[in-house]
C-alpha cells in the first residue's frame, strides 16, 4: 500500500477546522499533527490553501449494473464519484434483474470488487414476495433494506399490506423508503393524460407526484416503524411538510427514525422545468422554492439527518422523449460536493456542517467501520478541495457514462484536486489512478 503524507491542510473535522499533516499509512491514517517530516518512501501532498474533508459516504445511488449498463455501470460512475470526492457508495437494487436475492446481492459485490474505484455497499431490495430472502441478508456486510413505497420502479413496489407489517417487524437492519403514494400518482396521472396526451408539460411533474403524495407514504412509513420498533431511513425527501414527521432532539445514534435529503431537490425548483425539462425530472420531483428552502432549514436544524445524491443517469436520447416517456433520475453523484461547497459561498451552509452531514452522519446511521471521520486508526478516505478554483461544466469534464449533467454550463466556485480512497491517491488533478480499487463496506452493527 501507498504511504503519503499530507501538509498544511485546512481540516474540516468534528465541528472544526484546523491546520494539520495527515501521514497515510496501510491505507489508513497513522498520525495527524504539525511539522510532520517527508520520509523518503511517502508521496507529500501539498495542501497549503487548501481545505480536507472526510470522503462524501452517498446512501443513495443507481449505478445500473447489471442490465441497464447502456446508462451506466459500477466503473463508470465510480470514478464519477471519486472525482467528485465521494469516497463510498451505497448502491440500489433496481437493476436488472433486481437485487433480490442473495446470490444477485453478492454478484454486484463481485462486480465491484474488480471494477470500483470507490468504496461500496448495496441495499437488498424488498418485493412482496420475498421476505426470507430481505431476512438473510448479513448486518455486518450489507448496508440495508431497499423498500418501494412508491411505483418509482413498477416492479419493485411493495404495496402488500403484510408484507410491509412483517417487514417492518422483523427487519435486522436499515430499512431504506422511497415513499411516494402510488394510487394518488396513477390519479393524477390520469387527468393530466386525458388533458395532455403523452405531451405533458414537464412542469407538470410536481403537480402528478404531488406533495400529497410524498407526505401521504411518508406518514405511513413513520407509522409502521414507530409500531414495530423498526429502524426506518426515509430517503429524498422532496417536501417542507414532511419535515414535521421527524425529530431534531434526539442523538442521530439514538435516532429510529431518520431522513435524507438529496442535493438537486434543494438547488432546482419547479421554476426550472421550463429551461432544464426532463433533465430535472426526478422521482420525486422537484416542487417549489419554499420545498428546497425548507428542506435546507431541515438539514441544518437536524430534523434532516444526512446529505446524499439519488445518483440515477439516464441516455441522452431516453430524456429527449415526450414526458410519459421520459424516464425521471439524472447524474449527480460527481457534483454533489460542489453543489455544497456553493451553498457554502453563498452563505447557507457551514463546511463543518457540510461534513457532519455528508461524511460523519452517513457513518453513524449506517454505524460504518472506520471511515467518515479523520481520525488516526480510520481509513484514509479523504477530499482535498481548492475553495478559489472555479471550474465549469461541460461535457469535455463529465465523468458520467450518459455523457451529460443538469449542471451544464453552470460555474462552480470549488474544486476537488485530489481523492484519497483507503489510502490510495484515486484521482489528482484530473487524473485517475486506477491500479487499486475500493473496498467493501463493513458495519459495525
Amino acid at each position: 500500500m501507498e504511504k503519503m503524507l499530507i501538509k498544511n491542510a485546512q481540516i474540516v473535522n468534528e465541528g472544526t477546522i484546523f491546520t494539520s499533516d495527515i501521514r497515510v499509512v496501510d491505507g489508513k491514517i497513522e498520525k495527524i499533527g504539525t511539522s510532520l517530516e517527508a520520509q523518503t518512501d511517502e508521496k507529500v501532498i501539498n495542501a497549503e490553501g487548501k481545505y480536507l474533508l472526510p470522503g462524501l459516504i452517498d446512501d443513495q445511488v443507481h449505478f445500473r449494473e447489471p442490465g441497464l449498463t447502456q446508462k451506466a455501470n459500477i466503473e463508470t460512475e465510480s470514478r464519477a464519484a471519486v472525482s467528485g470526492g465521494v469516497t463510498s457508495f451505497m448502491e440500489m437494487p433496481n437493476t436488472k434483474p433486481p437485487t433480490v436475492t442473495i446470490e444477485k446481492l453478492e454478484e454486484k459485490y463481485e462486480i465491484a470488487s474488480r471494477t470500483s474505484l470507490a468504496n461500496y455497499s448495496f441495499y437488498i431490495g424488498a418485493s412482496n414476495d420475498n421476505l426470507e430472502e430481505v431476512l438473510k441478508a448479513d448486518p455486518k456486510n450489507v448496508c440495508g433494506i431497499k423498500v418501494f413505497m412508491g411505483s418509482s420502479t413498477g416492479n419493485m413496489l411493495v404495496d402488500n399490506e403484510e408484507t410491509l407489517a412483517n417487514l417492518f417487524k422483523n427487519a435486522q437492519m436499515i430499512i431504506a423508503s422511497h415513499c411516494e403514494d402510488d394510487p394518488m400518482i396513477a390519479e393524477n396521472m390520469a387527468k393530466y393524460v386525458e388533458k395532455f396526451g403523452d405531451d405533458i408539460p414537464m412542469e407538470c411533474h410536481p403537480e402528478i407526484r404531488s406533495a400529497e403524495a410524498c407526505y401521504s407514504s411518508s406518514s405511513k412509513a413513520v407509522a409502521l416503524a414507530r409500531k414495530h420498533g423498526a429502524r426506518l431511513h426515509i430517503l429524498h425527501i422532496s417536501t417542507a411538510k414532511e419535515l414535521e414527521l421527524f425529530d431534531n432532539d434526539i442523538p442521530l445514534k439514538d435516532k429510529k427514525i431518520t431522513s435524507e435529503a438529496c442535493v438537486h431537490h434543494m438547488w432546482f425548483s419547479d421554476e426550472d422545468y421550463k429551461e432544464k425539462g426532463a433533465f430535472i425530472k426526478w422521482n420525486p420531483a422537484v416542487k417549489t422554492k419554499e420545498d428546497g428552502a425548507g428542506i435546507l432549514a431541515g438539514v441544518l436544524n437536524d430534523k434532516i439527518d444526512v446529505i446524499a445524491t439519488d445518483h440515477a443517469p439516464h441516455t441522452l436520447e431516453e430524456k429527449s422523449n415526450k414526458y410519459t416517456s421520459a424516464p425521471s433520475g439524472g447524474p449527480l453523484v460527481q457534483h454533489s460536493l460542489q453543489v455544497l461547497l456553493d451553498f457554502y459561498k453563498d452563505g447557507k451552509i457551514s463546511l463543518e456542517k457540510i461534513v457532519e452531514k455528508a461524511c460523519h452522519n452517513p457513518a453513524i446511521l449506517f454505524e460504518v467501520e472506520k471511515r467518515g471521520y479523520i481520525r488516526e486508526g480510520y481509513w484514509a478516505d479523504l477530499v482535498l478541495v481548492d475553495l478559489n478554483a472555479p471550474q465549469t461544466v461541460d461535457k469535455s469534464n463529465i465523468n458520467y457514462k450518459c455523457g451529460w449533467s443538469p449542471f451544464e454550463g453552470h460555474t462552480f466556485a470549488s474544486t476537488v484536486t485530489h481523492t484519497i480512497v483507503s489510502g490510495h491517491l484515486a484521482y489528482e488533478n484530473g487524473t485517475f489512478h486506477e491500479d487499486v480499487k475500493g473496498q467493501r463496506l463493513t458495519f459495525d452493527r
